[in-house]
Parts: C-alpha cells; structure tokens; sequence
C-alpha cells in the first residue's frame, strides 16, 4: 500500500486518548496551531467527555469525534482505516498498545506514541516492523520528552561534527518539573517488569540486522564529576539512548563509530546521591503488588499538575560531541518537560509526518530517522532551543 493511495482517508490525524491529562493538552496545541486544512478528530472510549473536550476547543466544531476502545480490537482498527496519521497517549503501552500499533501497521496508517518503555518497543518491532515496510506504516514510539530532545539532540550535535569519522556524544539533563498519574503509573510498571523487559530486549537483538562496517554503542557510563558541564553525572536508565542509538544505526551520518551515554546533571553530590537512593527505593517498593498499589494511589492516571506549576517548569539538555579533531557543544531546551512541552513535540511531529517533506522510511522508526531536520526546524518554530553553545 503506498502513501498516496491513503489520502482518500477522511482524516489527517486522529488523537487517540484525547481525554486524558496530556491528550487534552495535544488537542489544544493542535485546535491552535495546526494548519486550517488539517482533518482531525480525537478518539476515546467515553464518547460524552470526548464531546466535551470538542466544545472546549477553538473551531472545534471542525473537528471529528471516534469512539474506539483498546478492549475491542474492531474499533482500532476502523480508527486507523480512518486516518493517514494516528497519534496515542493511551499506556501504559505494554498493556494497552499493541492492537493499535498493529491496526497501523496492517492498514498503512502511520503511528505516534510517548512511550518510554522499552520492552512495548521491542516487543512492536519484533512482531509489526516487517508488515509496516510492507504497508509504508511509519511507527515512531517516544515522541515526547521521552525521547525527542535526546534523539534530535544528538542528530544535532552529530551535523556539527565532521563526516566520516568516529564520534562520541555525552547528553546531560536537567529539569525542574511534576508529573502525572499516566507518567507515574507507566513508570511503576515498567520497574515491575525488568524480566521481561531483558527478554524482549534479547528477542529484538536475534531480529535486527547486523550492521556491517559501522559500529554504534550506547554503554551506561559510571557516575562521575563531569567538568565539561560542571555537574555530577548520573547514568539514566530509561529509553532514551536506546532511540539514540537506533537512530546512528539508520543513518550513516552518525559515522563508522559512534558511542552515545545519557546522564542526569546534578550540580551537588548530596542531591545526586539522595536522588539515587530515591529511584532505588521506588524501584525496589515496584516489585511488590501492595507497594505498587500504594504508590499508584498517590497519583491517579488523569491528574497532572496545574497550568500555573507547568509555567514555572523547565529543562535543558545539554550535548558534549567530539569527532575528527572537532568538540562542540550544543543545548536543546524548553518550558514544562513532561506535559506543555511533551504535547507540543508530539502534536508537531503528528503534523510533520503528516504534511512535511520526508525522507522514505517505513516499518518502526526514529523521530531522528524518519523527520530529522524537519521535526527539528517545526520545533524550533514552536519556541524549542536548538542551539550550539560553543565549539573548538
């Protein structure tokens, strides 16, 4: 199925989870930047709220109203025969996406999430890649701040560099933010899950093609005092090198080497250690149902913080490249990290992969693969910073 022969769909872009904390705010981005011309809709299960949320947006009017339920794999799939793009904040995504991903990729509807949870990856490449080459399906996971700063960061940071040559970059980040119950409950699944996750890791590893005469690497990293950024340094561990790294694998610009870490800047030790031993506790408590369920108690998926603790949130991550005798160093950086600004790098990179220019990619892809230079340049547009700080 080609793209072209999907343009007689009756929507450009369908928002599925619409309702929801992060959902809702995509939909005002969208309702007061998108194109006039853009056919939308926005997708849930509770029809009543979704007509709601329609009332509650400028030129609502104009916009379409789905009803479609992870329950009944019926409905997602006339969702994605409805659309050209498909963008889901429904999670956590282990459990809740897997029809659609594969409605998508059968019917040639390009798909958008904000996962951060790497085994759903795995598992939808092993079992959907191969049907969304043969469809032209595009299926980019973690377009949010998972992990669109780190991903187009690093492809940033790479074009700066020289060509042809081994390359490293270092990613610092740094952020004063809140989170929602739909971020704490995926977050706490996730810890649950690290079993599985290892052997969804494994089973992608035997399918994926070797990549012969190139070498990409995304190793942990120790903790360390970093001078560079003058911080203290703490390995992530969360999805974002992996997109990094799958992004160098695609693209031959990243060079025949390529090594990527990810950090947390912490400018005092004894915050970093108390922020160590707090992940190690919540990591820990996840393991054990009733803990879990406390935990989850706290926040309820749908809850978020208030537009006034959004407006004083921020982040910055910084990038430390080295390659052919060249050093630079560049900062992707933004307002709320989780939610205003989540909603809008999600919103744009629905409207890019509906309208801009690409590259032909299909199967599961990059934000940096599949929309690069023109995700970057709507970013920047929509009030990102991508910019070089300083180069040798």
């Amino acid at each position: 199925m080609s793209r072209m022969s999907r343009t007689d769909r009756p929507y450009d872009l369908v928002l599925f989870g619409a309702t929801g904390f992060v959902g809702a705010l995509t939909a005002h981005y969208l309702a007061a930047h998108a194109p006039r011309d853009l056919r939308w809709a926005v997708a849930g299960r509770d029809e009543g709220r979704l007509e709601r949320l329609r009332e509650d947006l400028p030129g609502g009017a104009d916009v379409g109203v789905l009803r479609a339920d992870v329950t009944e794999p019926a409905t997602l799939r006339a969702l994605a025969e409805h659309a050209r793009v498909v963008a889901t904040t429904v999670g956590p995504y282990v459990l809740y996406g897997e029809e659609l991903v594969a409605a998508c990729a059968d019917t040639g509807a390009d798909y958008l999430d904000l996962t951060g949870e790497p085994e759903f990856v795995d598992l939808m490449y092993v079992r959907h890649d191969a049907r969304a080459r043969e469809t032209g399906a595009r299926l980019v996971h973690a377009c949010g701040f998972d992990s669109v700063p780190h991903d187009l960061g690093a492809y940033f940071t790479v074009r700066q560099l020289p060509e042809g040559v081994p390359l490293t970059v270092d990613g610092y980040v740094t952020a004063d933010a809140a989170f929602s119950g739909g971020t704490l409950a995926s977050a706490l699944n996730q810890m649950a899950r690290g079993g599985r996750m290892l052997a969804a890791a494994r089973e992608r590893a035997r399918c994926e093609p070797r990549l012969p005469g190139r070498r990409v690497t995304a190793p942990a990293g120790a903790p360390r005092y970093a001078a560079e950024v003058g911080a203290w340094a703490l390995p992530l561990p969360t999805i974002d090198p992996r997109i990094v790294r799958r992004s160098a694998r695609a693209l031959e610009r990243y060079g025949p080497d390529f090594r990527y870490r990810h950090y947390a800047a912490v400018r005092r030790l004894p915050v970093a250690l108390g922020g160590v031993a707090a992940v190690g506790a919540v990591a820990a408590a996840a393991q054990l149902p009733p803990a879990r369920r406390w935990l989850s108690d706290r926040l309820k998926p749908g809850d978020g913080p208030s537009a006034g603790k959004r407006a004083k949130s921020w982040f910055s991550v910084r990038f430390v490249g080295e390659g052919g005798g060249r050093r630079v160093f560049t900062e992707v950086a933004g307002g709320d990290p989780g939610y205003d600004e989540t909603a809008k790098m999600f919103a744009e990179a629905a409207l890019c992969l509906a309208f801009d220019d690409l590259p032909p990619t299909a199967g599961q892809v990059t934000t940096a693969q599949a929309m690069g230079d023109a995700l970057t340049e709507r970013l920047r547009a929509a009030g990102i910073t991508f910019r070089v700080a300083a180069q040798r």
